[in-house]
């Protein structure tokens, strides 16, 4: 079968950013003013040249967002079941070499945790957990759908990348959405960053929404973890990963996140900062480029933050977050993965996101668009 892999090693990691890094203004006119973008368009609207543009790549953005999603804000909150992990990752609480407390919820806590949560008024949870086959596998998870799937309408997961017959017998007990991030595109640092374990494996992760397309999820989400390298050559992989995936898999949606690299008890400094400008920009550029894409923004960023960039392309939002198994009841001071920086309610998130004249929805808004 082919995958993204054959499109991928078509590509140079230096070539694409220097090509991106050549931008001119002429060309962030140009994709602007684009009646349909290109990748090329996509690197001009990433490229330093485009920062004298923001606040035209803001306007336009908020325009294609409004008409395609409306005033709409999906509400979503993670439900953290494990912490085992069998991979050493350089910038996770989880690694397997981080001295932590491993803990893997039972049914029972599972359902404290639930209770919990609808209590907040969520009707869209995401499953996580960290990479260990021996306890958190196909059929842990499959014993975790069957008990939560009366009690929400969507339910996404980000756990290890699996095969396809694995999908096909998830998909059919609930689960919708199957977020995979790829942390980095560039292969070398890739394998620095995840020297053991089966994340190891750079091709088996890069061919995962091939399989979950070849499943036939609902939707899927792309993203890397932004500081681990130059952030617009990983977000123009993102792109070409976007674009690829679209025309093969038509029938799937799809999401983006963008989740800056955030401290935690292990303590990596990013290799390459962005600034909050920069964020924005790379938002815009997302929107810009593709208007069907959802794109999320979870609580690793600020109060200040989340606020402002609401209306700039953002579909949807985390609240309320605890991102360690058994947070919201069972073990609420156990180590996190990574620290929440907006520590705000759901209801306070709400609050906001109707103050700013929008609505927020808790479950997936498929039913919402198309009653």
């Amino acid at each position: 079968m082919t995958s993204f892999k054959d499109v991928f090693y078509q590509y140079s990691w230096q070539e694409s950013k220097e090509k991106i890094y050549d931008s001119t203004a002429k060309d962030v006119e140009r994709a602007l003013t684009a009646p349909q973008r290109s990748l090329d368009d996509f690197m001009a609207l990433v490229s330093p040249a485009a920062a004298p543009y923001l606040e035209n790549m803001a306007q336009l953005s908020n325009q294609l967002t409004l008409q395609r999603y409306g005033k709409v804000i999906q509400m979503y909150v993670p439900l953290y079941l494990s912490n085992e992990c069998n991979n050493i990752c350089t910038y996770c609480g989880f690694s397997y070499d981080n001295k932590v407390k491993r803990k893997t919820l039972s049914p029972m806590e599972i359902m404290q945790e639930v209770a919990v949560i609808k209590d907040m008024g969520y009707n869209h949870v995401l499953l996580v957990t960290g990479e260990a086959n021996q306890t958190v596998h196909v059929d842990y998870f499959e014993k975790v759908l069957n008990l939560i799937k009366p009690h929400f309408s969507h339910i996404s997961m980000e756990v290890q990348p699996m095969d396809v017959p694995d999908y096909e017998r998830l998909i059919p007990l609930g689960l919708n959405t199957v977020l995979v991030y790829q942390e980095t595109y560039h292969q070398e640092d890739y394998r620095k960053h995840h020297p053991k374990g089966k994340k190891s494996n750079f091709d088996y992760r890069l061919e995962t929404p091939d399989r979950l397309g070849a499943a036939g999820i609902h939707k899927m989400g792309l993203g890397v973890l932004i500081g681990l390298e130059d952030w617009r050559t990983d977000s123009f992989f993102t792109a070409l990963h976007l674009s690829y995936l679209e025309k093969r898999y038509w029938q799937s949606k799809y999401s983006l996140s963008f989740p800056r690299l955030r401290p935690f008890s292990g303590g990596l400094e990013p290799k390459v900062n962005m600034n909050d400008r920069e964020l924005v920009q790379l938002i815009c550029a997302y929107r810009i480029f593709n208007q069907e894409v959802e794109l999320s923004l979870s609580t690793r960023e600020t109060i200040a933050f989340r606020n402002n960039v609401l209306k700039l392309g953002i579909t949807s939002m985390s609240a309320g977050s605890k991102t360690n198994p058994g947070g919201y009841a069972v073990e609420p001071e156990s180590l996190e993965q990574f620290e929440i920086s907006d520590e705000r309610s759901a209801t306070e998130i709400a609050d906001m996101i109707r103050k700013a004249g929008y609505e927020p929805v808790w479950k997936d808004w498929d039913s919402v668009l198309n009653p």
